[in-house]
C-alpha cells in the first residue's frame, strides 16, 4: 500500500476559501464548471442548496457556470421549486429518451453529462440539511490548483438527526465500515485511505466521467472510485474534509438493500476488470424478513443493478460534444 498518498492527497477545505483566486485559475484554464443535483422528492432543501451556491458562487464569485436538476420523477413541488429558484431543471426521463428508462442517483448522474457544459462537473446530493458553499467550492479547488488531480471525494463528519431539531453528533458511514472498508481492506488496500468512498458528494473532469460506466443505483460510488483508480491510478484522485455534513438516517433495511447493491456491484466490477473468474451468475432479489402476527415472512426486492456504459460510446454524446 502506498502510504505517503494519504498526506499528499487529503485537503480541507479551507485551502481553497480563496475563491478570487479559484475564478482566476478557472479563467486561465478557459474551462466550465457545472453542478449536477440529482433529485426525488427534496421539496424540503432543494431551495436552500441551489440559494447558496447561485447567490456566492455564480453572483459573488463566478465560479459557477451553471446549477442542473436532474430529477427522477418526484411528487412533489422538488421541480417546480428549483425553478423558482434558477436551476435548469431537467426529468432524467427526457434525456436520451431513445433509451431505455432507468430510475436511479447513478442515472441521474450519468444524463447529466448529456445535459452539462462543463470540462468539470460537480455533484452533490440534494438532501444536505447544513449546506454551505464549502461542499463545492472545496471540491472544486484541488481540481483546479493542482494539474494531476481530476477527481476529488468529500469526507466529513456525518452527524444523525434523529428526529426534529436533535441530532446524534457521531454515527453514519455504517455501510462503508462494514461492507466496503473490509472488501478495500481484502482487494485494494490503497482504497482504503479514502475516509469516506460513499460520500454523495465529488466532483471530476468530463474527460474522466465519460470513460467510466455508471451504475444506476447505489453501486454507482463504489464502481466510480474502483474504476478511475483501475484506469488512471490513485494519484489522480484526492480527498476534501468538508467538516460536518447533516444527513437523513436510514433504517437498517434501507441500508441492507443498499449494502446488497454495493456488494453485487463489486462482484460484478472485479470480474469486468478481470481480476475473478464468476463461476455463476448472481441472483437479483435480496431476501429480508419482518415479523407479522408471530410469523416471520419473506420479503424479496429485485434489485437488478442495471449500468449504463461510458457515455462517450453513446453516439449522441459524441456528436453533441466531439461531433463524431
Amino acid at each position: 500500500m502506498r502510504n505517503t498518498w494519504l498526506t499528499e492527497n487529503t485537503f480541507h477545505y479551507s485551502d481553497f476559501q480563496d475563491l478570487a483566486r479559484l475564478v482566476d485559475e478557472k479563467q486561465r484554464k478557459k474551462i466550465k464548471i457545472s453542478l449536477c443535483l440529482p433529485t426525488l422528492n427534496e421539496e424540503k432543501t432543494i431551495a436552500k442548496e441551489i440559494l447558496i451556491m447561485k447567490s456566492e458562487l455564480m453572483t459573488r464569485y463566478h465560479l459557477l457556470d451553471e446549477i442542473v436538476v436532474i430529477d427522477s420523477g418526484s411528487t412533489d413541488n422538488t421541480r417546480a421549486i428549483a425553478r423558482t429558484y434558477g436551476a435548469d431543471v431537467y426529468e432524467a426521463n427526457n434525456i436520451l429518451p431513445n433509451l431505455e428508462a432507468f430510475k436511479g442517483k447513478g442515472e441521474n448522474l450519468w444524463k447529466a453529462l448529456h445535459i452539462t457544459e462543463g470540462d468539470i462537473l460537480v455533484y452533490l446530493d440534494a438532501d444536505i440539511k447544513n449546506i454551505h458553499h464549502r461542499f463545492a467550492y472545496g471540491l472544486i479547488g484541488p481540481l483546479l490548483l493542482n494539474d494531476n488531480i481530476r477527481y476529488t471525494k468529500a469526507f466529513y463528519d456525518r452527524p444523525i438527526a434523529i428526529r426534529k431539531n436533535k441530532i446524534r453528533p457521531t454515527g453514519g458511514g455504517r455501510v462503508t465500515e462494514l461492507v466496503v472498508r473490509p472488501l478495500f481492506s481484502l482487494f485494494f488496500p490503497d482504497l482504503t485511505q479514502l475516509i469516506q468512498p460513499l460520500s454523495g458528494e465529488y466532483a471530476g473532469y468530463r474527460e474522466v466521467f465519460e470513460q467510466i460506466p455508471f451504475p444506476i443505483g447505489y453501486g454507482v460510488e463504489t464502481s466510480m472510485i474502483m474504476d478511475i483508480y483501475a484506469k488512471w491510478g490513485l494519484d489522480v484522485i484526492a480527498q476534501v474534509d468538508l467538516d460536518r455534513r447533516i444527513h437523513r438516517n436510514q433504517d437498517t433495511k434501507a441500508l441492507g438493500k443498499m449494502a446488497f447493491v454495493i456488494l453485487k456491484t463489486f462482484i460484478n466490477r472485479k470480474s469486468q476488470l478481470g481480476l475473478i473468474d464468476l463461476k455463476e451468475k448472481m441472483f437479483g432479489d435480496i431476501i429480508q424478513y419482518n415479523l407479522v402476527k408471530n410469523t416471520y415472512k419473506a420479503e424479496k426486492t429485485r434489485l437488478e443493478g442495471h449500468e449504463r456504459p461510458p457515455i462517450i460510446d453513446i453516439p449522441e454524446y459524441r456528436k453533441k460534444f466531439y461531433g463524431t
